[in-house]
């Protein structure tokens, strides 16, 4: 139900707009698209004076005096442009496995605290925390791997702007999704598609992707980068080990279940309805082959490497990881878990994956992220729970208590205040 009433209103916005951007007005239009065309000349003229002056040469005075004034067009490209702008570096090399790196022995206040928060969960959590500044990581069950849900999203995005970053795509590339696109569970922007079709961007999917964790974004994202293959292609060119992509989400979260997807399971209630149809021991079983060897697994430790990496700018361009720090600061799914556990003056950007519910238990609660201290020292932190009871008090505990851990140890052992009625709250 709530599903259903946040998407309506993320739809309602674009709903709005639609209708007012198709709107005919030819006098609107024609003026419009000439100021465009002039406004363009304009840019062209102040940002590419090259190609300016040597398109009015060319038209003047033909080919041979385009071509003789060349060296002054350098110069003048070269300088016509001195002030602040934002750099997009070249691809960064290959890195050598990030799990190599020398690093100093964590604290052993902050290996011991975390040691200590085992919730008594049905199996045991993953924890991960790493200075990003230093390196050290203190974690419990660092170097097993986890279920990731849609953590995985995260990977997808990084790849696909790793793509952009080499101009295979860009940002304002149109997208079409069509009904074949739809995918399962949280996917708010298949309300938007009509008449079996919706205009987005390359932009757009990965905002969606990972601000609501939108399966059907993350999907469409994941065929336009080449799938899994080309994901486990770039997490391997920059070292990230540790770190599994098996398949999409309507394929993961079919196999989870027991199921074999199909188109079918796409439209509203279809793929609940199959599910609930399944022998409840046979789908029990292979919920539990997926916990004890998850296809999209992945180790605390290593996803705490990444998140470092990222942040200090070795995965992408410095435009590239500008925009996905940025868009990961706004995620709106799981307020309470990493998040919950901050101090007033702290800053996240993190994202969250959550499995599917069976006999009172989710199969996967989890969020990764990079917390900043007020002075601007950043943790890179992750926490996978893979066997959580719905109805138990430490469900979210734990994620906080983690993060208040981060909190202590950076204001020199001072512990933060903790409200446990916070959990109480949606996650």
């Amino acid at each position: 139900m709530f599903w259903g009433i946040a998407d309506g209103l993320w739809a309602a916005p674009g709903l709005v707009a639609r209708t007012l951007a198709d709107l005919p007005s030819a006098v609107r239009r024609v003026p419009e698209a000439l100021l465009d065309l002039g406004i363009s000349a304009l840019l062209l003229g102040f940002r590419r004076p090259a190609a300016t002056l040597s398109l009015i040469l060319l038209a003047i005075g033909g080919p041979i005096a385009a071509a003789a004034a060349a060296p002054l067009f350098r110069d003048i490209k070269a300088t016509a442009f001195t002030g602040p702008r934002l750099q997009s570096a070249s691809k960064p090399a290959p890195n050598r496995d990030l799990a190599s790196r020398p690093a100093p022995p964590a604290p052993p206040e902050v290996a011991s605290r975390l040691a200590a928060l085992d919730p008594g969960f049905p199996r045991a959590v993953g924890i991960a925390v790493m200075d990003v500044q230093t390196g050290w990581i203190a974690s419990v069950q660092g170097e097993r791997p986890f279920p990731q849900q849609s953590v995985s999203k995260l990977w997808v995005a990084l790849t696909v702007m790793d793509a952009v970053d080499a101009g295979r795509l860009s940002l304002d590339q149109a997208v079409t999704l069509t009904d074949a696109d739809r995918s399962v569970f949280s996917q708010p922007i298949t309300h938007l598609i009509e008449n079996g079709v919706y205009q987005t961007s390359v932009g757009d999917l990965v905002q969606r992707a990972l601000i609501q964790s939108d399966n059907a974004a993350n999907d469409k994202l994941l065929a336009l980068s080449g799938g899994p293959a080309a994901v486990q292609t770039f997490l391997a060119s920059r070292g990230m080990s540790g770190i599994r992509l098996a398949e999409d989400q309507r394929q993961l979260q079919s196999r989870i279940a027991g199921l074999v997807w199909s188109p079918e399971l796409s439209f509203y209630g279809a793929f609940e309805a199959a599910r609930a149809r399944l022998d409840p021991e046979a789908r029990a079983a292979s919920l539990a082959a997926y916990v004890e060897n998850p296809y999209d697994g992945a180790t605390p430790a290593a996803v705490v490497r990444a998140l470092a990496a990222l942040q200090r700018g070795e995965l992408l361009s410095e435009a590239s990881t500008r925009f996905v720090l940025d868009t990961l600061s706004r995620t709106s799914t799981g307020p309470t878990r990493l998040r919950g556990g901050l101090a007033p003056g702290w800053h996240a950007a993190h994202k969250t994956g959550t499995g599917q519910d069976f006999r009172g238990e989710t199969f996967g609660l989890n969020d990764v992220g990079l917390v900043t201290a007020p002075d601007g020292r950043t943790y890179a932190v992750a926490v996978f729970a893979p066997q959580v009871p719905k109805a138990s008090p430490d469900r979210l505990q734990v994620f906080q208590k983690v993060s208040s851990t981060i909190v202590e140890h950076w204001r020199g052992g001072q512990a933060p205040a903790f409200d446990p009625g916070s959990t109480t709250r949606a996650d």
